[in-house]
């Protein structure tokens, strides 16, 4: 199996990939330029089977072995970037103001382009490799329309593997965990509705800021004593709008959050609880409310299988010591989860060393995590598809 040396190689074209994609970031599903880029890099490769306009702007590219007929297995990057004005000061800094690369996906797209060219050129693997670049993870759920679209049944794929940056984690280490990885995430809207009037006959109206801010004060107990304190549950409120005047009392006010999970029962509870309460306490004070649930991205569930070879290739590439292999569960979200839904995969975490964190204005992909990047893909692939002894 090659070592980490084997991949320095590709790290100075890998690196300028990525110093490209980071000066011209774009957002969502509006990648143009961006999978422009990515296929006609696959083509040069050698690799004649991409299929371009997968939700939109994603793109499939197939790879197969030389070491005779096998499974297909896929890898996935995502693309897309932030609306963040770039604050990272390097000279490849994002040349559209308002726009940036805030989470390394374009570091991801570059270390699957880097094992795409050295895969494309070596094969030593039997079966196929379905390369993913995935558009729309920050916001649009390019995940789940991808399998909408049917990648998994349309390219056989059988299992699905993922990877992201980890700010603060060493350069040349790695984080995974059997099971529940990161949480599942939804939203929630809530609209009081009370009765305006004068601000200063507040007796006569039926107040919506009032019962606003003590449904927010009782939803706290959803955490705080409605829950066993071993499971993992987060509800941050994060909007609230009410007003437009010093001398009125409104008829509405609107409060909005999330909810982070790391099950189906605790999210079917939130949900249930959130609108009991909000209801509840809103009709004690002669008010009502319209609720709104929006269940957006599942929990992320590493299989066990899958997670142990992508232990085993980490450890192989970097050692043992180097892997944690018993993170706990982030209560971030990803929408690679629709993926694993589909199919038994596993998502590993590679340090990306002591910078600023993610979806920071300061932030910047470490260019020196690239071969590691890079080596695990290849490794995972020349391990999950061993080619046939000749």
């Amino acid at each position: 199996m090659p070592n980490i040396e084997t991949f320095r190689d590709l790290q100075c074209e890998a690196t300028e990939w990525r110093r490209y994609l980071h000066l011209h970031p774009e957002l969502g599903y509006q990648l143009y330029n961006t999978a422009r880029f990515v296929a006609e890099k696959l083509g040069s490769f050698g690799i004649n089977h991409i299929e371009t306009g997968i939700a939109e702007t994603g793109i499939v590219a197939m790879i197969h072995g030389q070491g005779g007929t096998g499974p297909t297995i896929g890898l996935r990057a995502d693309m897309d970037a932030l609306p963040i004005l770039e604050k990272s000061n390097k000279p490849w800094s994002s040349q559209i103001p308002g726009r940036m690369h805030g989470c390394g996906h374009d570091g991801h797209t570059a270390m699957l382009l880097g094992a795409a060219k050295y895969l494309a050129n070596t094969r030593n693997f039997k079966g196929s490799v379905a390369l993913i670049f995935q558009p729309a993870e920050e916001d649009g759920r390019g995940g789940q329309r991808m399998v909408q679209e049917g990648i998994m049944d349309r390219f056989g794929i059988s299992q699905v593997f993922g990877m992201h940056n980890d700010p603060g984690l060493e350069v040349g280490r790695f984080a995974i965990c059997d099971g529940p990885l990161m949480a599942a995430l939804d939203e929630f809207d809530i609209l009081v509705k009370g009765r305006g009037g004068h601000a200063a006959e507040p007796h006569k109206c039926v107040d919506p800021i009032v019962i606003a801010a003590q449904i927010i004060v009782g939803l706290q107990t959803l955490v705080a004593r409605n829950t066993n304190p071993m499971d993992s549950l987060v509800m941050s409120i994060t909007k609230l709008d009410a007003g437009e005047a010093y001398n009125i009392i409104p008829e509405s006010a609107k409060i909005a959050g999330t909810v982070r999970t790391l099950s189906a029962g605790l999210r079917d509870f939130a949900e249930q609880q959130i609108y009991t309460t909000a209801q509840c306490v809103a009709r004690g004070f002669s008010g009502d409310i319209e609720f709104k649930y929006s269940r957006l991205e599942p929990v992320t569930i590493n299989s066990n299988y899958e997670t142990n070879l992508a232990i085993k290739v980490a450890s192989s590439l970097v050692g043992a010591a180097a892997v944690d292999d018993k993170i706990k569960p982030s209560m971030g979200s990803e929408d690679f989860s629709y993926m694993l839904e589909a199919r038994p995969g596993s998502y590993i975490l590679v340090g990306n060393g002591h910078t600023a964190a993610v979806h920071n204005p300061a932030y910047d992909f470490n260019d020196e995590v690239l071969p590691y990047g890079i080596g695990y893909w290849v490794n995972l692939v020349e391990t999950a598809l061993p080619a046939s002894s000749v």
